[in-house]
Formats: C-alpha cells, sequence, structure tokens
C-alpha cells in the first residue's frame, strides 16, 4: 500500500501565508514527478505547481512569484509554500505523486485525501 498524507491547511486572512506539505509512504520503488492540485467549489481540480525528482518546478500563471514547490527525496516529501494568498486560493489542496510501487510493472499515479486552504478576511 502507498499513501500521501498531506498537512498544513486552514483559515488565512488575505495576503498571508501557509505551508503545505505531504509525505508519501509504503511500498515505494521509486517518485517520479510530484506536485500540487487544487479543487475550488464548482471547479474542476488543477496544476498549481509540480516537481520533477532533480527539483526542476513548474507553476500555474495564477500562483507564480506567490508559490514556492519543494521535494526532499530522501524522506520522499513535497512542499508548498504559499504567500501572498488571495481569496482565489480558496480550495482543497490534493498532493500528487507518480510513483512506481514495489513489485510494480509501471509508474502509477496516486493523490492525498486533501486540505482545506481558506483565505478569508
Amino acid at each position: 500500500q502507498v499513501h500521501l498524507v498531506e498537512s498544513g491547511g486552514g483559515l488565512v486572512q488575505p495576503g498571508g501565508s501557509l505551508r503545505l506539505s505531504c509525505v508519501a509512504s509504503g511500498r515505494i520503488f521509486s517518485i517520479d514527478a510530484m506536485g500540487w492540485y487544487r479543487q475550488a467549489p464548482g471547479k474542476e481540480r488543477e496544476l498549481v505547481a509540480a516537481i520533477t525528482t532533480g527539483g526542476s518546478p513548474n507553476y500555474a500563471d495564477s500562483v507564480k512569484g506567490r508559490f514556492t514547490i519543494s521535494r526532499d527525496n530522501a524522506k520522499d516529501t513535497v512542499s508548498l509554500q504559499m504567500n501572498k494568498l488571495k481569496p482565489e486560493d480558496t480550495a482543497v489542496y490534493y498532493c500528487n505523486a507518480l510513483l512506481i510501487p514495489l513489485y510494480s510493472a509501471g509508474a502509477v499515479n496516486y493523490w492525498g485525501q486533501g486540505t482545506q486552504v481558506t483565505v478569508s478576511s
């Protein structure tokens, strides 16, 4: 079994900051890309940021300059530092990892359970 567990969501005022973290655990052979997605009420899930094993990041235009993604390959973790938060950042944020489980023939896409981020005064 493989699990992705997120932490760090919550309520914050506009202009504030939050840091999300996600740890992958279980029978994992290797992890490829990791990232964060979000889904607001009535909207489709969208990519926020992703990062390769080598540390190359990719961001949605809406968060460039405000969010920073990072990962620790030794600890199988990915984090998202969110600064200058806006009300439109309000959503459920999901951790994502493309990884190869032990004894698996190929890579599988895994999701965390999601963590709520609410930006409101």
